[in-house]
């Protein structure tokens, strides 16, 4: 029975591989081009930039090959994330479209792995929470020189130990039984999500987070700017309180706690633009 079905599967991706094998492949200056026209509307700008990177889908696709889920399905994933990012590539970052459109697609089909998996699927809030205990798993890795515990992923991550107990033992459903390792009886982090410590991809995903935050904020009065970069850490500083932020302004904490909620509100009415990089936060 196998046979019978394979077959049939490995034809059809050859028969597609064999389509798409007929769109050529773009030059920098290409995809900068398209870039341009594709930010101006044109959508016959987007399906070449598409259909010239289906390639890449594959070859991603195939780094994420199951056995329990069809090749074709994964690879239908990974082409939704390309059109994300075709749609969503910036000429002005001056990059080879390759390294942004790499990320999106892995995000879309490792994403739709997950949900295929999960006998109950995670809300998306858990699953990024999941993603910042992996990371910081591969950073303590390096810092502490040993297999970190899981009391030592809280306290890197200001959670207690048993919400990060809670977190690994949600996502041990799609973790081979054979692999499973345990500490104190709960599955440990290093089993739960793919190494990104070494990540261009992201990397550039990051730091079009960051470029987009700030975009926003500059588009906020200088006291609001200031009042929001201090409530929330950003540009490296510490998370100050009402009271804090009120002493180095000369304001009371009502009047600083008002001027943060006018702030949040004029960020909210710009924060569409931000959420697709809802996995990209930094730890």
């Amino acid at each position: 029975m196998q046979k019978k079905t394979s077959k049939p599967r490995e034809e059809l991706l050859d028969t597609y591989y064999k389509q798409i094998k007929v769109f050529p492949l773009l030059s920098f200056e290409d995809e900068l081009e398209l870039s341009r026209k594709i930010q101006n509307g044109d959508t016959d700008a987007l399906h070449k930039m598409v259909n010239s990177n289906l390639r890449l889908v594959i070859k991603i696709a195939g780094m994420f090959n199951v056995p329990d889920i069809p090749l074709m399905d994964i690879i239908q994933e990974g082409n939704i994330g390309l059109i994300h990012a075709a749609q969503k590539y910036d000429y002005r970052k001056n990059v080879r479209f390759c390294t942004y459109a790499s990320w999106w697609i892995r995000q879309f089909i490792s994403r739709f792995i997950s949900n295929k998996r999960r006998l109950v699927r995670l809300p998306q809030r858990k699953e990024e929470t999941l993603k910042k205990i992996q990371r910081a798993y591969h950073v303590l890795c390096q810092t502490l020189m040993h297999q970190p515990g899981n009391a030592d992923i809280a306290k890197e991550l200001g959670l207690s130990a048993k919400d990060v107990d809670s977190y690994i033992n949600m996502a041990a459903d799609i973790v081979p039984f054979d692999q499973i390792c345990f500490e104190d009886d709960t599955v440990s982090a290093m089993d739960v999500h793919e190494d990104y410590t070494y990540s261009p991809e992201r990397n550039l995903m990051k730091q079009a987070s960051r470029d987009g935050t700030m975009r926003i904020l500059n588009k906020l009065k200088d006291q609001e700017k200031r009042i929001i970069s201090y409530r929330y850490q950003l540009n490296g500083n510490k998370r100050y309180t009402l009271r804090e932020i009120g002493d180095k302004l000369d304001l009371s904490p009502e009047t600083v706690r008002q001027i943060e909620m006018r702030a949040l509100r004029k960020i909210r009415c710009h924060a569409e633009e931000l959420r697709d990089y809802v996995y990209v936060e930094a730890i």
